[in-house]
């Protein structure tokens, strides 16, 4: 049981990969708010059926709400929508791989967040892991150039964007982790699955009033891709749930630190989908990620 976060963790990154694609694919004929809301939208049936089969499983009734657990649940869900927005956005303006690289800022935030809000642990072997996970990804993300010319280039465009993002994902990861431990479930799979079903529902109720309200005409074209859309919602779903189960036998900073691999799964995409190369600098930012992501394996205190 010791070990099973690194399992889901790592099912997760390619679940979430696969999603990030398919998004990307539907965001020019959806824009970044109609490809944001597919992942939610198509997700919230199959969240609800994943909670289904966990009751079913366990024999146990619903889990009771209290007022952490609502207060840890909003701030996962809503800093979420914004996260996701921001990342579509910046998949616009750069090349796949580069868009996860700067979402994978992520850890170093998550690490701090968790340990003020959460009293998650945070050793010297951790912060060790996450800081040679955060040289890779500077090294796949910010070209030589942008240091030059006395020009703060890095923290324009869509590398503001995505570190943005990021931001916004390290919140997320504090609050689902913060709803899950609130529930004080003995067992870790219904906490887990029960606060991905109550976060997506959330989650579509207010893009969905949202739309109706200022965009809807953004749902027919939402609805004539319903196909494609679904395999995305799944692929989201699926991917939540493994980050969800995690996030429950482990810290949000390991968990999201280990997610590094998704970087690897991000390099095949955009190689053999996109038809996008790699550097030799991205490719050693690869290996450095790599490096990290097994040392936050050896070094987390559950394992």
């Amino acid at each position: 049981m010791s070990y099973l976060w690194v399992l889901f963790t790592l099912l997760g990154a390619v679940g979430q990969t696969a999603r990030n694609a398919m998004q990307r694919e539907l965001t020019p004929s959806l824009g970044a708010l109609g490809a944001t809301l597919v992942r939610f939208l198509f997700g919230f049936p199959f969240a609800l059926l994943f909670l289904a089969a966990v009751l079913a499983w366990t024999q146990s009734p619903l889990p009771a709400i209290n007022r952490d657990f609502v207060l840890w649940i909003l701030l996962g869900a809503l800093t979420q929508i914004g996260a996701t927005a921001l990342m579509l956005m910046t998949m616009e303006q750069r090349s796949f791989v580069v868009t996860i690289a700067y979402l994978k800022t992520e850890p170093v935030l998550v690490a701090l967040m968790g340990l003020v809000f959460l009293s998650d642990p945070l050793t010297a072997a951790m912060a060790l892991a996450i800081l040679t996970a955060m040289a890779g990804v500077a090294l796949i993300s910010v070209k030589p150039e942008a240091l030059t010319g006395g020009r703060f280039s890095i923290l324009r465009g869509p590398a503001l964007l995505g570190l943005s993002s990021a931001a916004l994902f390290a919140a997320s990861a504090i609050g689902y982790r913060g709803a899950i431990l609130a529930l004080h479930q003995s067992s870790f799979v219904l906490g887990a699955t029960f606060s991905l079903a109550v976060g997506l529902s959330l989650q579509t109720l207010l893009l969905l009033t949202w739309l109706l309200i200022f965009k809807r005409q953004i749902l027919t074209p939402l609805m004539r891709l319903w196909r494609p859309s679904l395999m995305a919602g799944f692929s989201g779903a699926a991917a939540s749930q493994c980050w969800f189960l995690a996030f429950a036998l482990a810290s949000a900073a390991s968990v999201r630190t280990l997610a590094l691999v998704e970087i690897l799964f991000a390099q095949g995409v955009t190689h053999f989908l996109f038809r996008q190369k790699t550097s030799w600098r991205e490719a050693s930012g690869i290996a450095l990620l790599l490096a990290g992501a097994i040392l936050i394996v050896w070094a987390n205190p559950r394992g």
